[in-house]
């Protein structure tokens, strides 16, 4: 018999995961977007997983599964490598009258994940008798033809070949560009970044590699020679390569290293500009960058290191003078010392700052204050990468904007 179709509302409710790796990456951000509280219990967990569990989005007990790791669970998913661990799962939900989802065995799993898609206000939602590939082909027809706003099957397109450096926006899904989308639908290899937009990978078909590339800050990551070599050896290999980025590959996302390096091998390189964070995320706490009659420029400074470190090639006398907006990207560890060296060369100490965390997510929060007073506001306050900071007077009419709203609210 066929599966009774149903869409779960999550939201506050316990979800268990057992297993940390490709699978569970793939799930784990989907449940988030629904608003599940997940746990995850595995010894070991991908570094993708590991950003979340940093951010404490996800709780993660470091150790094998444990016969009472269903208890208060709403649902269940059996996500290791190891068939008789996932039995044992099954078995714990199914006596405690939990719905399991066996990623392992689709005829010994109580419940199936489907292929599923998200336009606008439409969920697509599939399943084709527990074959994940043809659900998963279905569920692009569908998602593709609502979002192109036709009627059609996929389009018949010649495949695409080489490595595609794909923009992905400040990390929003939605804000992802349509061509963007359509190359990661066709993707054979994607190779996402720790800021790219997460809940796309659970779009991705069941037989899309996946290669978490995230650089967790002061954590593990992945060397910049190991990627462009990645994107190269499965090029050459016939595979359609998407490198998913956060924010524009080409502001402070190496896309011109990856794009020299393929060059390089021969390989043919398609870029797909993204919604670069240092705009958006300004945009999304309602701060414009530039505004009339109060600054005609802006500047884009990475901090990865601080002012006085003699790797800096920024000139912070000059930007301390100006009086443009600074939009700072990597820049919350090293708040202090830029205060610092933008009061010593000429800044108001009454500068306004915003510091915006996770800007276009759900999870998005801000913190106001003066440049004297920032450094210690946002320690305060918690906020922690990734963070956007934006220096000068046009936060006060971003604050102006939310008066106004407020004044005409009924």
């Amino acid at each position: 018999m066929g599966p009774y179709l149903l869409g779960l509302r999550l939201s506050g409710r316990r979800v268990l995961v057992v297993g940390g790796g490709r699978v569970a990456q793939r799930r784990v951000p989907a449940l988030l977007e629904a608003g599940a509280e997940v746990t995850v219990v595995s010894p070991s967990v991908t570094p993708a997983l590991d950003d979340l569990i940093a951010a404490g989005r996800v709780t993660w007990h470091a150790r094998p599964y444990e016969v009472g790791d269903c208890d208060g669970a709403w649902l269940v998913q059996a996500c290791t490598d190891d068939r008789t661990v996932n039995t044992a799962v099954a078995a714990e939900a199914e006596a405690k009258r939990v719905w399991c989802v066996r990623a392992d065995d689709k005829d010994a799993s109580a419940a199936w994940t489907p292929a599923s898609g998200r336009v606008d206000e439409i969920s697509v939602a599939v399943t084709a008798g527990g074959d994940p590939r043809r659900a998963a082909g279905i569920r692009d027809a569908v998602v593709e033809a609502l979002r192109d706003g036709t009627v059609d099957a996929r389009r018949n397109r010649t495949k695409p070949v080489g490595v595609a450096l794909v923009g992905g926006g400040p990390g929003d899904p939605g804000l992802i560009t349509v061509r963007g989308r359509q190359l990661l639908a066709q993707a054979d290899v994607v190779v996402a970044d720790r800021l790219a937009p997460r809940a796309l990978l659970d779009e991705l078909a069941p037989d899309v590699e996946l290669v978490d590339a995230a650089k967790v800050p002061y954590g593990r990551s992945l060397s910049q020679e190991t990627i462009n070599e990645l994107l190269v050896d499965r090029a050459r290999q016939g595979k359609f390569v998407v490198r998913l980025k956060g924010g524009d590959p080409f502001v402070f996302g190496r896309g011109g290293e990856e794009m020299i390096a393929c060059a390089q091998a021969g390989i043919p390189v398609l870029v797909v500009p993204g919604i670069t964070s240092a705009v958006a995320v300004p945009a999304a706490a309602g701060v414009p960058v530039t505004h009339r009659g109060v600054s005609q420029e802006f500047h884009v400074i990475s901090v990865h290191v601080a002012p006085d470190d003699p790797k800096s090639t920024v000139d912070w006398p000059a930007l301390a003078r100006s009086e443009g907006t600074l939009v700072l990207m990597m820049a919350v560890e090293r708040l202090a010392k830029v205060a610092e060296a933008l009061l010593r060369d000429g800044r108001s100490p009454e500068t306004p700052v915003m510091v915006v965390q996770d800007g276009t997510l759900p999870t998005q929060r801000a913190v106001i204050a003066s440049l004297s007073t920032v450094a210690d506001r946002v320690s305060a306050a918690g906020i922690r990468p990734p963070a956007i900071v934006i220096v000068g007077d046009v936060v006060r009419v971003g604050q102006e904007v939310e008066m106004v709203r407020a004044e005409r609210l009924p």
